[in-house]
């Protein structure tokens, strides 16, 4: 209930200020605005105002405004009706020009939302692991895993990453979601040499479940000890004698920088006994080091599965917090904002090429699950970047030039600008209806394969 709520109020945010854009030229152009409906559905309670009924329906996501002029059932998107331009009020009256503004109005509101959200991000707190800007320096590489096959060894720089030349860990990320199942190029620096290969970045549980550590590419996410917090009880680290404030410098004499690292290792290993090499500071002694023999246990991983462990947390890695000035935050939003509608273009792009799947892709149902991961974690960053991530796609998405959508419309008024006349509107129809019933059979299968990916119809690992 928790998520629904929480899906509810963040695409609701997002389709009023989308809505609102459209309302806010419209008005601007004297086209008149006959609702203004925060939800769908049955009206609840409302007011009217001028010509315009503002109202709270029953169905809390998102809205719609109703323009003079278009065509009956349009909902949310602008499909005018150009049998009725003797009203001035009328949408279908006024210039292509204002009608183009208006359809643009909603994308752009969606935009401005996403960036004045980051601005506020950057102004108030900052946050990002430091690592992720970090040149991608490997930590560890397990054994059999495609960067392996590759070559690249322990403390390894990479320099080339499918098309970025000297990436940082959050760039080979990036790519390794844009490149599923896909040759790219890979380049890295060992002892000195530069290594020119190819990296197959392979995918075995789905887009959901990939991570850089599957496919064999461990960060180096700090350059000090990892340090240990809580022990766990009767799992071997306390068993060993493992204090909390210990810094584990090394595992059998593999300096290692991070537990997915020491994890990763545990695994090639196969539960072999290790020992680890341990800082420790105690009141009014020097610091000692210490060699603590130990030998992991099989355990539950947190998500069904398990795999060797020693049962114990860690503090995170450090991030980088900051309040920013506002030119500096403006120009963190930019940044932010530039890097995200790339990255949406490039999947767009790459669905219709194949070279993402539609599988990738989430309906409510999953953008719902992002929020509630998102709303959990401590701080706002990763809430409010996910709602302006959410923003930028809505935006983006309504741009297509597909009918029924904001692009579609505009695609139409460019077309009857160069043609200097209006398209015959029973075939205008005809395109919007089959548009429609395209697009609702696209949504159904993406909600149908976020529903089969619920836990609900997975079994658990044993």
């Amino acid at each position: 209930m928790s998520t629904v709520i929480q899906l509810a109020i963040v695409l609701g945010i997002m389709v009023l200020v989308h809505e609102f854009g459209h309302f806010a030229v419209a008005k601007l152009c004297g086209i008149r605005v006959e609702v203004f409906s925060i939800g769908f559905g049955k009206r609840i309670i409302g007011f009217k105002r001028g010509d315009t009924e503002y109202q709270i329906a029953a169905v809390p996501l998102g809205g719609y405004v109703k323009m003079a002029g278009e065509l009956a059932g349009s909902g949310t998107d602008l499909h005018q009706d150009t049998t009725a331009t003797d009203d001035p009020g009328n949408f279908s009256a006024h210039p292509r020009w204002q009608r183009m503004l208006v359809a643009f109005a909603g994308p752009v509101a969606n935009f401005l939302l996403a960036f004045a959200l980051m601005i506020g991000v950057g102004m108030m707190h900052n946050e990002v692991q430091q690592y992720l800007s970090a040149p991608a320096q490997t930590d560890y590489v397990p054994a059999n895993t495609q960067v392996a096959h590759t070559g690249i060894e322990s403390g390894d720089l990479i320099v080339h990453y499918d098309t970025i030349e000297n990436p940082t860990w959050d760039q080979v990320a990036v790519r390794s979601m844009l490149n599923l199942n896909q040759n790219i190029a890979f380049s890295y620096i060992h002892d000195g040499k530069r290594i020119d290969t190819k990296l197959f970045v392979e995918d075995k549980n789905g887009p959901d479940n990939f991570s850089l550590d599957t496919l064999g590419l461990i960060p180096i996410m700090q350059t000090t000890p990892v340090q240990v917090d809580t022990l766990e009880s009767d799992m071997p680290a306390v068993h060993a004698g493992l204090k909390s404030g210990d810094k584990i410098t090394a595992i059998d004499g593999l300096h290692l920088h991070s537990v997915p690292a020491i994890l990763a290792y545990l695994q090639d290993e196969a539960g072999k006994p290790a020992t680890l090499t341990v800082l420790r500071t105690e009141p009014n002694k020097a610091v000692q080091t210490l060699e603590i023999p130990i030998t992991p246990k099989m355990a539950d991983a947190g998500d069904g599965s398990k795999e060797y462990r020693l049962g114990f947390s860690y503090i995170p890695p450090p991030v980088k917090v900051e309040k920013l000035p506002f030119d500096k935050a403006v120009a963190a939003s930019w940044k932010f904002n530039k890097k995200g509608s790339y990255l949406i273009v490039e999947v767009i792009k790459r669905l219709f090429t194949r070279q993402v799947s539609v599988k990738s892709l989430s309906s409510p149902i999953g953008i719902g699950q992002q929020i509630h991961q998102a709303a959990e974690m401590p701080g706002w960053m990763p809430l409010i970047g996910l709602m302006a991530y959410i923003s930028l796609n809505l935006g983006i998405f309504n741009l297509l030039p597909i009918p029924i959508l904001d692009g579609g419309m505009i695609t139409f008024l460019v077309i009857e600008s160069i043609m200097r006349r209006d398209v015959n509107q029973q075939f205008k129809e005809r395109v919007y209806q089959v548009a429609f019933v395209c697009l609702l059979a696209f949504f159904a299968f993406v909600i149908f394969n976020d529903i089969t990916k619920l836990s609900f119809f997975n079994k658990v690992k044993p």
